[in-house]
Order: structure tokens, then C-alpha cells, then sequence
């Protein structure tokens, strides 16, 4: 879609008002809106001003001025806002130089795919996220001084099957038994297909949608796999839907990793492909059909797993889903069926076009334009570096006897030991200068003072269940 394009849709369409978006260092979409009037063709190369130094991880206040400047093949018409509103997700760049900004995550994507072209490995690569999440219907926290707190509630939740609700009538999933049953244990089909509806009539293609294994509303969505910068505003876009129709609904979404105790964690299993000249990569005569790229590939991932969990499951909650026995797949081991493995090549269809491998350790609170780009960095490093990673394991892991688990390495068990990893490991990410040294100290920075010492400070409600009468 060219800017012309861009005004005829908006005009056509009565747009209003302009809402102007992009994602800050840690995740989270940012946006402020114009009268549709101030949009001109010349606005997709001017831009917009707005201050830099207020948004997390950015700029300091003496240099605070930064552009956003709108990339007109994402226009889409808001699907919640009263006025007829046309979305720009934008691009970021200096004022004074006119040069893109390394810390803008979406730069780093665009980076991350003139890369692989220029390897001469690939020409595109596909990414297929399966982004988990769980619905509430009522969600409470608090933290300060001499006091810290939280209380989840939802219809579906298990610990209500005593709840008085006038009537009470029970089908509340049991702890993990969630998956796939149908109405009216199945308490949101209804919503989740308004979810699918909306994300679809922006574009979005949808592959399947169905309630997850944990009690309480846990629930999964599918997008078909697409290149990897529109997979990641695609990944914005899903998580923007998925809240606004919950809370149309009276309920709220969060895609928190580890929202439950004792219950299934909330993982965004990642798929990957590479494709050059139309064909796909990843398709061979090797182990489970794929290629010799493809097992170098998870080479690349099992060697860099440490590094890619500061990016691809970047909060200290995220550990408490990625722990050793428990149903996340910690170990870095590779498998054709076995779901226990980091990386497993799914079994669904003979076709080369589905050949990939599955990605199991991320989850759904990364940044998704750092995440991925991280990730294809990895694959990219395991084929030109011939990465051998060893042979499958068939294997259940969580059988194994202790002295064959002790030989397979697992993934960090904090966020703390996550970023100690890519600092001794970030060489692969700063190829093509996709990765600059400064957007990772940043990163290593702010995760360490704004997320990992805040944690480790406070101490934890259930410190005083175990210790007060010490």
C-alpha cells in the first residue's frame, strides 16, 4: 500500500483520527493520535515528533526529541475505538540525523531479515507463533513497603467448584485438565471465536483456537506463520484484540507466563522456517525429514538457548514456568514427537512446505520483534557454522535416570542467569549489525534495575508462610 493509497483508504473509510504506534525497548505498544487532517503523503517520510526520554529504555531528557514516521503497508482500521480511526505502526529515527533508531525493537527486526538475505542462506523466514494466555474475571496486586499481594478469580476457576453463585453450576476445569473440553466446562468459545472474528477481519489469518490445560480460563489462539517482521506486528496487533474483547466482555487477558501456582504455565511454542526462491529450507531426507540446515539450525538454537532466554522469556516470572520436572521443556535437547525437548520437529504433515522446527522454551511476554529476531539470529549462526546438535532424544526426559539427565544441558533457571548468559554470549546477535552492542547493554540494563534487584529486594509473601516464626 503506497501513502496515496493510505489517504484514498482513510477518506473512503471516514476516518477521524490517525493512531500512531510503536512498541518501547521492554514491549508494551505506545501510541498517540492525530485529526486525520495532519496526515499528508509527506508524513510517511517526515514523520511526527514526540519525546523520546519518556519512553522505557530510551533516550536520556538532554536528548530527548524523536520522530515516528508511519509505514504505510500497516494501515488498518481500529476495530474498538468509538471515532473511525486509522492505525500506523511506525518506525522510529533521529530528528538530526535522519537515521534509524538501534533501539527500536521493529528496527531490529528489519534488520534481522536484510540479514539472512544477505547470507545467502534464505530469503524469508517464516515464523508461527503459539501465543498462550489465560482469561480472568477478576485480577488484584499490590506491592509496597510492609505489604504485597495478589488475587486471581475467574467462573473457571477449580478453587470455585464451593464458591456461592447463586446458583453454583460446578464445570469448573479441574488443575490441569483443561484441554479441549468442550462447553460448558468450556466456558469462553464464544469469546475466543469474537477474538478470532476480530483479528480476521484486520487480516489476520487464524488457524485454530481452543481452551488450554490450566483451570481458570487458560486458552490458546493460532496464527498461521508469516514472514517474520509482519509476524511480529501481527503478534502486536493479537495481544491488542485478545485484551480489548475481554475486556468489552467484563474480563481481562494476560499473558503473563506463571499467573497460577501449581497449575500449566502460559509458553509461546515458536515456529521456524527459512525459504529461498520459493523453497523450503527445511525439508530433507534427514532425521523426521528434515534437512542437514534444519539440524543445523537447532544447533544454533541449543547452543545460543542460554543467550535467546533474556530475549525470549525476558521477565523473572517467566522462570517460574521454565523449571526442571515441571511441564515446561527446560532441557536443551532436540525430538520428532517428544514435547519435553526445547526443540521438536512436528509430525502433522509429510509436505517440505511444513517442515520446521518448533522452538518450545519462549513465551508469550517477550517482545516478539527482539525475540524472534534473536531466535533467526541463532539459526542463521547454527547453519553457516555447521552447529552439530547431536543426536535426538526420544526419549521421556522426565524419566530418565539421573546420570542420562545430567548430561543434557537445561535453560537458565532465572532471568538473572539469562542475562549472565548473553553477556558472555551476544557475538551471534551483533552480525550485520542487527544487534548493536548499545541496544543489548540497554537491554542487560534495564531488565537488571528495573526487573531482577526489584524482585530480589522484596521479600515474597510466602517467605513469611516459611520462615516468620524462625
Amino acid at each position: 500500500m503506497t501513502p496515496r493509497q493510505v489517504l484514498d483508504m482513510a477518506n473512503e473509510k471516514g476516518v477521524k483520527m490517525v493512531d500512531l504506534r510503536f512498541m518501547d525497548f521492554p514491549g508494551l505498544w505506545q501510541h498517540f493520535s492525530v485529526p486525520v487532517s495532519e496526515l499528508e503523503e509527506s508524513s510517511f517520510e517526515d514523520g511526527f515528533g514526540f519525546d523520546g526520554s519518556s519512553i522505557r529504555g530510551w533516550q536520556p531528557i538532554n536528548a530527548s526529541d524523536m520522530l515516528v514516521v508511519p509505514e504505510a503497508d500497516t494501515a488498518k482500521i481500529d476495530p474498538f475505538f468509538e471515532v473511525p480511526t486509522l492505525v500506523l505502526i511506525c518506525n522510529i529515527l533521529d530528528p538530526v540525523t535522519r537515521e534509524s533508531y538501534s533501539r527500536d525493537p521493529r528496527y531490529i527486526a528489519k534488520k534481522v531479515e536484510a540479514y539472512l538475505k544477505s547470507t545467502g542462506i534464505g530469503d524469508t523466514a517464516f515464523i508461527g507463533p503459539e501465543a498462550e494466555f489465560f482469561i480472568f474475571d477478576d485480577i488484584k496486586f499490590d506491592s509496597g513497603k510492609n505489604f504485597a499481594f495478589y488475587e486471581i478469580d475467574s467462573v473457571e476457576g477449580t478453587w470455585n467448584t464451593g464458591r456461592e453463585e447463586g446458583p453454583n453450576l460446578g464445570y469448573k476445569p479441574r488443575h490441569k485438565e483443561g484441554y479441549f473440553p468442550v462447553p460448558p466446562m468450556d466456558k469462553f468459545q464464544d469469546l475466543r471465536t469474537e477474538m478470532v472474528l476480530t483479528l480476521e477481519s484486520l487480516g489476520i489469518e487464524i488457524e485454530a483456537q481452543h481452551h488450554e490445560v490450566a483451570t481458570a480460563g487458560q486458552a490458546e489462539i493460532d496464527m498461521r506463520f508469516k514472514p517474520l517482521l509482519q509476524m511480529a506486528d501481527q503478534l502486536m496487533w493479537f495481544k491488542y484484540v485478545l485484551k480489548n474483547v475481554a475486556v468489552r466482555h467484563g474480563h481481562t487477558v494476560t499473558f503473563m507466563p506463571k499467573p497460577i501456582f501449581e497449575d500449566n504455565g502460559t509458553g509461546m511454542h515458536t515456529h521456524v522456517s527459512i525459504w529461498k526462491e520459493g523453497n523450503p529450507l527445511f525439508a530433507g531426507d534427514k532425521y523426521a525429514g528434515i534437512s542437514q540446515e534444519a539440524l543445523y539450525a537447532i544447533g544454533g538454537i541449543l547452543k545460543h538457548c542460554k543467550a535467546l532466554c533474556a530475549f525470549t522469556n525476558p521477565t523473572t516470572n517467566s522462570y517460574k514456568r521454565l523449571v526442571p520436572g515441571f511441564e515446561a521443556p527446560v532441557n536443551l535437547a532436540y525430538s520428532s514427537r517428544n514435547r519435553s525437548a526445547a526443540v521438536r520437529i512436528p509430525m502433522y504433515s509429510a509436505s517440505p512446505k511444513a517442515k520446521r522446527i518448533e522452538f518450545r522454551t519462549p513465551d508469550p511476554s517477550c517482545n516478539g520483534y527482539m525475540a524472534f529476531s534473536a531466535i533467526l539470529m541463532a539459526v542463521i549462526d547454527g547453519i553457516e557454522n555447521k552447529i552439530d546438535p547431536g543426536d535426538p532424544l526420544d526419549k521421556n526426559i522426565y524419566d530418565l535416570p539421573p546420570e542420562e539427565l545430567a548430561e543434557i544441558a537445561s535453560a537458565p533457571g532465572s532471568l538473572d542467569e539469562a542475562i549472565q548468559s548473553l553477556k558472555e554470549d551476544s557475538e551471534f546477535l551483533l552480525k550485520g549489525d542487527v544487534f548493536t552492542q548499545d541496544a543489548i547493554d540497554m537491554w542487560i540494563e534495564y531488565k537488571v534495575k528495573s526487573e531482577i534487584n526489584p524482585v530480589k529486594l522484596r521479600p515474597h509473601p510466602h517467605e513469611f508462610y516459611l520462615y516468620y516464626d524462625i
